[in-house]
């Protein structure tokens, strides 16, 4: 895997680029001289955490015939300094909200943020070097299609 950045202005503003050719804008806040161009690394880190588990959990549900209508993610974290390194800050909490609407068996979708979150999701399993990592969810019942 390799991804490439090339800065994009005389201050922070980046333009990375993965394999698929994607860009994705990052930037510094402004309080350090960025310009609000992109998201901050650290802010990326918890969108591929979500961004993770939710292909996961919607491969597990397709698998299970189980109808997603609409899923949402709100990921919450807490930093804290590195004991030696004051500057640095790490993730030592991150909460995530699984919120869908579908037809859905409220066992199959806890099984399959379980699932994610315990055996599949790469990216939480690198944030639990440092993080608790936990869940709360919700489905909105939706009636089946007529087929």
């Amino acid at each position: 895997m390799q991804v490439e950045l090339n800065r994009v202005d005389q201050d922070y503003h980046f333009q990375a680029t993965g394999s698929a050719g994607v860009v994705v804008n990052i930037d510094g806040s402004p309080e350090i001289g960025g310009h609000n161009a992109g998201g901050r690394p650290m802010e990326l880190l918890l969108m591929g955490l979500g961004g993770c588990s939710a292909i996961d959990i919607i491969q597990i549900l397709k698998k299970q015939r189980q109808q997603i209508d609409s899923f949402s993610i709100k990921v919450n974290a807490e930093r804290e300094p590195v004991a030696d390194k004051p500057a640095v800050t790490i993730f030592k909490a991150i909460h995530i909200h699984f919120a869908f609407t579908g037809p859905l068996s409220e066992d199959k979708v806890k099984k399959a943020i379980d699932l994610s979150l315990e055996k599949y999701c790469s990216v939480a399993h690198i944030l639990y070097k440092t993080a608790t990592i936990d869940y709360t969810f919700e489905v909105v019942p939706t009636e089946a299609p007529v087929a």
